[in-house]
């Protein structure tokens, strides 16, 4: 015949469980367990009688007595872990669903949806989804790359961050370039201002009044920026930018220009020009490595701040926002300070190389 465990409780225990017993803010299911123990802890009491006055059943009563037994007081305060019920469904589609977002295209489409790839699995949408997410898995995002094949690339790459890094003495580093063809878009009707609950409008069409070319050079050492909107693109306004720069800084300093292979920067006529200048220094960045040159990175914030959301009736008008822009920059100049050491970025550029002979296995 088997026999309930013995309980002896000491004071602390019975006072705690006394508290818990009584306590009006602990959980219900705390209170009955405390109840439990605190009858079991009297001689002759059987589970059966304890359960009859508890309201509960004598298998109730059984286990939080043994479970007290075991770890006292911390094995009635809180619930075991349980493992609840296994993937089944799950477990079923999910090395099928990842097989395919990785190595398969849907018919007649460049990437899955969750109804698509549910429909070829034999799933519901809703399983597909969870399994991308806890995959990480965006088969509706792709992200753009370019590794530059310039054979030179290790030569400019260690030029231009050293210039960065270690700037020369009695010189100044200038990043430039030009934003081209940018247009002065006027929208066809009157778009209505941001309101509390609603978000400022503007027309998806627009009206075309024209474009300008902006020449930049940003110096590093501060962060200001030389800037000249021109009506075109060519050796002739590049030339007349450099003689703006030549004007801008200092005499007695040499200027290092940080530049693309963009065909203006090396004409024949701009080359002349440079010859007769001896203290300009032109550093070429590699093919497809726009990013080395951080006036680009300026380019990005004039283009969000000021040029993509604007409205513009004349070329003049979009002129005159682009040197106000210019202007409150330099009011209170901030430099892109370069943090990445060269053998850092050609490691990183030879596991791309790497990864991308592997093909598309990889």
């Amino acid at each position: 015949m088997r026999v309930a465990v013995e309980i002896v409780l000491s004071a602390d225990e019975r006072t705690k469980l006394t508290k818990w017993s009584r306590g009006r803010s602990t959980p219900a299911r705390q209170v009955l367990r405390a109840k439990i123990v605190l009858a079991a802890a009297d001689d002759g009491v059987e589970n059966k009688d304890i359960a009859r006055a508890l309201g509960c059943t004598r298998r109730t009563v059984g286990t939080w007595r043994n479970r007290f037994a075991k770890d006292r007081l911390e094995g009635i305060a809180q619930d075991a872990p349980r493992p609840g019920r296994g993937a089944t469904t799950r477990a079923k589609f999910e090395a099928e669903i990842i097989r395919r977002t990785t190595q398969e295209l849907p018919p007649a489409a460049t990437q899955w949806s969750t109804r698509s790839l549910a429909r070829a699995v034999g799933c519901v949408p809703s399983l597909v989804q969870r399994v991308w997410k806890d995959n990480c898995l965006k088969p509706h995002r792709v992200k753009t790359f370019k590794v530059s094949n310039d054979p030179k690339f290790a030569e400019k790459l260690v030029d231009i961050v050293g210039l960065y890094l270690n700037p020369p003495e009695h010189a100044l580093v200038l990043s430039c370039d030009e934003k081209s063809q940018i247009q002065a878009l006027d929208r066809t009707q009157k778009s209505l201002p941001l309101f509390p609950g609603r978000l400022k409008t503007m027309t998806h069409d627009y009206k075309r009044n024209g474009t300008t070319t902006l020449f930049a050079a940003i110096e590093l050492a501060e962060g200001k920026v030389i800037a000249e909107c021109m009506p075109q693109h060519r050796h002739q306004e590049w030339i007349k930018f450099l003689k703006r720069i030549d004007k801008k800084t200092p005499r007695d300093l040499d200027l290092h220009l940080i530049v693309d292979n963009y065909a203006t920067h090396k004409h024949p006529a701009v080359l002349a020009w440079l010859k007769k200048h001896p203290r300009f220094h032109m550093h070429f960045t590699p093919t497809s490595s726009s990013w080395l040159n951080v006036i680009e990175r300026w380019f990005r914030d004039i283009t969000h701040d000021r040029i993509r959301n604007g409205v513009f009736r004349s070329v003049n008008e979009l002129v005159r926002a682009i040197m106000e822009y210019v202007g409150h920059h330099n009011a209170n100049p901030k430099s892109f300070v370069w943090t990445k050491k060269a053998e850092e970025i050609l490691a990183k550029v030879a596991r791309a190389k790497a990864t991308l002979d592997k093909g598309p296995s990889a």
